[in-house]
């Protein structure tokens, strides 16, 4: 799955600039040689790229491409030790954090390796996610909104004839499914440690508010105030599962998979997880509730970098990355993977899914973690430790701790 990354710990390596002594991996006899580094992200992940780069040097013999595949857990290690010993990879695939090395002007400007056309076909919302000092340096690979998931069999037993819009609706009907009693409840509340910043961001994006501004966390705002809010007041009124402080996302799926939850905001892949653990269940999606029914969610997504190392590999880098985004190639590898494509193209092929449409709808709307800031890493794990205290403590007093520890890596 996608991982957020603690980018603040980029800036704190110490990483040495990248020269032309890069391990061997230049130009011989007139073959240049790149380097890919791509997480895996499951079972099929490593198959697809080695058929691609297979595919790939049966139609570019004067350039080798060698693949180096990490787990999520291992890549971060590997790609320092890399870094640090002048080896960085040609390409890397990574979160967030691998436009951050922009930072260290490392990298090629995303412009600068893939064509004119293949760059106006990627969503901009998703390049403009990464920006460093307003500069595009990633290309998204896989990327994903949240939608609204909804069991359409409570819904029809509590007399829900329609997904919410707005909040006032979502706490509706929230309450009408709750009423059915037998451990149903209307909404999953996941504020536990696995990703709280998710569902906090998903309302607060919804209420009109963002992060940062000018570089700074902005935490305690009054959009943020108005979201939390709201969601104290679905604890407080009973219409979420028990104690939503020390409850993680991925087991409370499981409790809407089971047919025990009305509402659950969630991401493309829960789609083969469903039909996978509970096929018979009656399910739907919808776009995210917001305070006022205006469009907005909260959007994630991967990315291509390129090492700029002296050696002049920009037109072999581009050559490689257009034939990844070429779509029937790239929409193979976000069947795999099982998200949604990034691009126009990718888009318009994956329309033909149903179950996808309103992730395809959502993806200019999506608003997006600031994560290339150094300070969001530290930012994201007070959400993950203290926002759940929302159930026992005041907003104000929760958004104020939050706030300074924003602060204190800002």
């Amino acid at each position: 799955m996608i991982k957020a990354v603690a980018v603040a710990a980029v800036a704190a390596l110490g990483l040495a600039a990248c020269g032309d002594d890069s391990g061997g991996s230049g130009s011989e006899g007139g073959t240049t040689e790149l380097e890919l580094l791509v997480p895996i992200y499951g079972d099929l992940t490593k198959p697809y790229w080695e058929d691609l780069v297979e595919a790939f040097h049966k139609e570019n013999s004067d350039i080798k491409v060698t693949l180096e595949t990490q787990s999520w857990d291992e890549i971060y290690t590997v790609l320092t030790t890399k870094i640090q010993n002048n080896r960085a990879p040609d390409i890397l695939e990574l979160d967030a954090a691998g436009p951050a090395y922009a930072a260290e002007d490392l990298l090629y400007k995303a412009e600068e390796i893939v064509s004119p056309e293949t760059l106006a076909d990627i969503e901009k919302s998703f390049v403009d996610s990464a920006l460093i000092d307003g500069v595009a340096y990633g290309l998204p690979t896989v990327a994903s909104t949240r939608a609204l998931f909804y069991n359409k069999d409570l819904f029809t037993q509590a007399g829900v004839t329609a997904p919410p819009k707005t909040w006032d609706e979502l706490l509706d009907a929230a309450k009408k499914i709750s009423a059915l009693g037998g451990g149903v409840h209307g909404y999953g509340m996941p504020l536990g440690s696995e990703e709280a910043q998710a569902e906090t961001s998903i309302f607060a994006y919804g209420a009109g508010g963002t992060w940062e501004s000018d570089g700074k966390m902005t935490i305690d705002t009054p959009e943020a105030k108005e979201a939390l809010t709201f969601m104290k007041k679905m604890i407080d009124e009973g219409v979420t599962q028990p104690n939503p402080g020390a409850t993680d996302r991925t087991p409370l799926l499981d409790v809407f998979i089971q047919g025990k939850i009305g509402m659950i905001q969630g991401l493309p892949p829960i789609v083969g997880q469903i039909n996978e653990k509970n096929p018979d269940l009656q399910w739907e999606i919808a776009p995210s509730p917001t305070k006022d029914g205006s469009p907005s969610t909260l959007g994630v997504a991967d990315y291509f970098v390129g090492f700029d190392k002296g050696e002049d590999k920009q037109e072999a880098i581009a050559k490689f990355l257009d034939f990844f985004y070429q779509q029937d190639n790239y929409v193979k590898f976000n069947d795999n993977e099982q998200f949604i494509p990034a691009t126009k193209s990718g888009a318009e092929a994956a329309s033909a899914k149903p179950e996808l449409k309103i992730f395809l709808e959502s993806l200019p709307d999506a608003k997006f973690y600031p994560a290339t800031n150094p300070a969001w890493a530290e930012t994201s794990g007070a959400f993950k430790s203290l926002v759940g205290q929302i159930e026992t403590k005041p907003v104000d007093e929760v958004l104020s701790q939050i706030q300074a520890k924003a602060d204190a890596t800002g």
